[in-house]
């Protein structure tokens, strides 16, 4: 049963709890209401994706109380520090470099090294954020290709009985998903919302429309190359088992014999699959690097439910290198 909160003290208090606990949240924005979930919470990250029925592990933003709390884990370019002045609070998300250290999980960035972050402008909102003292990562609170709700009850028809409550703090006032601008190179306009590029490039000059950069290292958006999300060692996809000279990525129980082992879920929970496979390959790569392994091996994932999106991320990470 979702309960719905009042966004008065008692309310917030309650969700900011939840949040804590690793449970799932709605809250309402001045955008639409987001699907909130502690973002230094792997788990509760992938939970996300399981609830909205999310194909992809497509990024996350991650939504904070205030500009200083955003800066403290990405790295802040001065254009990105004189937008947040301009626009902050409001409907405008920047992808920036994540800073070293973040406790932000890998699968809030799809396995990338950025991170997109903003600060609502919604008092309700921003008094959840700071009463729960994490990062929440939240996409709009709706089955993955439904329409995005501007009104507690629009979640509970999608999502109510898969969540654990709704912060209802009124209807949303903007009614569409922020703007999502990269600030890892040069300005580029990776979704149109809520603050329009005229409006951004009267503070900070042009800003390259188009979408996601073309070149492969700007790539700052998923799904757009065959090859991504790759380790440095190269991968097999099915795997039985492995030698002594492979790396194991492991689901279920595990075969014996590999140079080293991840287990995504030793007893085949796919949410858990889903939130350690980012930090698995991470992992992988690195101890297959320091022990000269020649290559990770995959054994298969069911594809239902969460499993779509790993084998998504796990066909992406074993194609030919471009």
């Amino acid at each position: 049963m979702t309960r719905v909160l009042a966004p008065d003290e008692a309310g917030i208090a309650e969700a900011a709890a939840l949040l804590r606990a690793g449970r799932l949240v709605a809250f309402g924005t001045e955008t639409v209401f987001g699907l909130g979930a502690d973002a230094t919470n792997a788990r509760a990250v992938a939970a996300i994706f399981a609830a909205k029925f999310r194909p992809r592990f497509n990024p996350l933003i991650c939504h904070f109380a205030s500009a200083e709390a955003a800066f403290a884990h990405v790295v802040a370019t001065p254009v990105a520090r004189r937008l947040a002045d301009f626009f902050w609070p409001g409907p405008l998300s920047l992808v920036l470099r994540r800073r070293a250290g973040t406790q932000i999980d890998l699968l809030v960035s799809a396995g990338l090294d950025t991170l997109a972050v903003r600060v609502p402008a919604h008092g309700a909102a921003r008094a959840l954020l700071a009463a729960a003292g994490v990062p929440v990562a939240a996409p709009s609170a709706n089955r993955s290709g439904a329409v995005s709700p501007t009104t507690a009850a629009h979640v509970l028809a999608d999502l109510g009985g898969g969540i654990d409550a709704v912060l209802d703090g009124g209807p949303a006032d903007v009614g569409l998903e922020s703007t999502v601008l990269d600030l890892t190179g040069e300005p580029v306009l990776l979704r149109a919302g809520g603050v329009s590029a005229d409006a951004l490039e009267a503070v900070i000059g042009k800003v390259r429309r188009g979408g996601a950069p073309a070149s492969h290292n700007g790539l700052r958006s998923p799904g757009l190359l065959a090859s991504h999300y790759a380790p440095g060692l190269p991968m097999r996809l099915n795997a039985t088992m492995a030698g002594p000279d492979e790396a194991l990525l492991a689901f279920g129980p595990a075969p014996a014999g590999a140079g080293a082992t991840w287990n995504l879920s030793p007893r085949g929970d796919l949410t858990e699959a889903a939130s350690r496979l980012f930090a698995g390959l991470r992992a992988l790569d690195e101890a297959g690097s320091r022990l000269g392994l020649a290559r990770i091996a995959a054994m298969a994932v069911p594809r239902e439910g969460l499993g779509e999106a790993i084998n998504d991320r796990l066909t992406r990470a074993a194609a030919p290198r471009a």
